[in-house]
Formats: C-alpha cells, structure tokens, sequence
C-alpha cells in the first residue's frame, strides 16, 4: 500500500523521531510511506479559539496536497480527529465540503491503522520497562481509539503495562488551553503525573507528543522520577 505521512508540526519541529518511527514501522511492514513537504499544520490552534476563517486556509493547503493520497497516516490523535471530524464541521456548506468528507474516510490515527487496517498488533518491539498509558482526548473521544495503543503495547517484548485512575483524564495541555489557562493546565498535569509515578512506573506513554510535551515539561521543571514516550518510539524497539 502507498501511504501518505500527515507529520503534525509540533512533531516535525520538536520529535522528529516520531514521525521517522512511524515511517520505520510502515516499511517494515512492506509499505511505500510518502512526505509532502507543503503540508504544514492542519489548522487546529485557530480552529480551536475559534478563528474558522483563518483556520480554513490553512486546512484548504492540506484538502489540495492531499486530495490524491490513497491514505493518510496520523502519529496524533489531535490532528487525526481534526481531519477526520473537525474538517467537516469547518467546511460545512463551502466548495471543498466534499473533499474534506473525502479526505476524513482516507486517514487513520497510527495505532488504529496498524490494529484495525492492517490487522497488525505484534511488531516485535523490545522495551523492558514498566508503564502507563495516557489516552489522549481527541483520540480517546473523538476518535474512540482506546483499544488499539494498547493491543500493541500487550505484545511488547519486556514491557510492564499498568493502569491508572487517570488514564482517560485530561492532561491539562489542551493546545492554546494551557497559554491561557497556566495554573489550570499545571495542576492537570501533575494529576497525570503523580498516578502515574504512584504505579511505580518508569514512563508515561501515549499517541498524542501534544500531551508528552506538556508532560514532560512538568516533570523537567519539578525533576519528578518518570520519563515520556510516543507509543511509536516504543513499538520501533525492534533492534534495540
């Protein structure tokens, strides 16, 4: 299959080792991954504060590179439910109404293209480690991916998997959220930390660097004893 790589741009400009595990994990598995350098973000932030004329532009550059792909893989459920629900919302009643509806059948967060498309849930990965898992929110209730990080994640050689009581509560980022609300973000954020150290785990993994980065923001700034991780730096441990 000829996959298109949708790298989110926080990605591209903090983690880039993310986006080059997923293109590691899809060609290991006998994929063509193709990259369009003219995408850029996808329109979220503007999106989201509610600037929908300024965010169109922006998702119409992605509608237009786009509108060839065969499919498109997300490493972010933030972004995946931007395409795959937002879009339509966004261009509702407009000229490129259809091509977002479109463009929202063809792409696939990471974990439920792997599980769910490939039918793909053991990628022989290797991380002895003990950890929690964070759903983030757009997955988690936008996209209902639940299930999927975590079918992976059982069949990774090593790996120690526990639960929290906060696995599915927010972790305070929220894009522009936490630059307006600091002190509301911060506090959400050590919710999300102190249930995962309080298991003893090692590291703090999920789908969405969104959500990483806020976190390990916190944890640098308070020097707390756990690390985080994108589910797919984990699953490309195949080697290590």
């Amino acid at each position: 299959m000829r996959v298109t790589l949708f790298v989110p741009c926080y990605i591209d400009a903090c983690y880039p080792r993310v986006a080059m595990a997923v293109v590691h994990i899809l060609e290991r598995l006998g994929h063509d991954v193709l990259f369009d350098e003219r995408i850029t973000c996808c329109g979220q932030p503007a999106f989201n504060s509610g600037y929908w004329d300024e965010a169109r532009p922006i998702a119409a550059k992605v509608l237009n590179t786009l509108a060839t792909s065969e499919c498109v893989i997300i490493p972010s459920g933030s972004c995946g439910a931007m395409i795959k629900v937002f879009y339509s919302q966004l261009f509702a009643g407009h000229p490129q109404e259809n091509a977002a509806k479109s463009l929202a059948q063809r792409t696939y967060e990471f974990a439920t293209f792997l599980t769910n498309v490939l039918g793909v849930t053991d990628l022989g990965a290797k991380f002895p480690a003990r950890a929690v898992y964070h759903d983030g929110c757009h997955g988690l209730r936008e996209l209902g991916c639940k299930r999927e990080p975590r079918l992976l994640l059982k069949n990774v050689q090593g790996l120690d998997l526990v639960e929290t009581n906060e696995a599915e509560t927010c972790c305070g980022f929220g894009g522009t959220f936490a630059a307006k609300f600091p002190s509301i973000s911060t506090a959400m954020g050590e919710v999300k930390c102190a249930s995962a150290i309080e298991t003893g785990a090692e590291y703090i993994i999920s789908a969405d660097s969104s959500c990483l980065m806020h976190l390990q923001g916190l944890i640098d700034r308070q020097k707390l004893p756990i690390k985080t991780i994108h589910l797919a730096e984990v699953l490309d441990t195949v080697n290590s």
